[in-house]
């Protein structure tokens, strides 16, 4: 099981960087094993997030915005 982690590498967002930051030291310090995909240089990634986000985790309006996570297909969600 890898848990996959979509960010986006060239956010201007302080707020989006910070809080890949910390998903990412989480899981880090807890050892869990995870892949980065990047949505910034990756538009395959950024499709595949955008199509499988489910639709009571979109936002109200625009498009899913990074860190969001995943174990396979199956959304675990996103840090707030």
């Amino acid at each position: 099981m890898v848990i996959k982690v979509y960010i986006a590498s060239s956010s201007g967002s302080t707020a989006i960087k910070k809080q890949q930051q910390d998903v990412l030291g989480f899981l880090e310090a807890n050892k869990i094993e995870f892949e980065e995909k990047d949505i910034a240089a990756n538009e395959e990634n950024r499709k595949w997030m955008r199509e499988n986000v489910p639709e009571d985790s979109r936002p109200a309006s625009g498009n899913p915005l990074p860190p969001r996570l995943f174990n396979d297909s199956r959304y675990l969600g996103v840090r707030d």
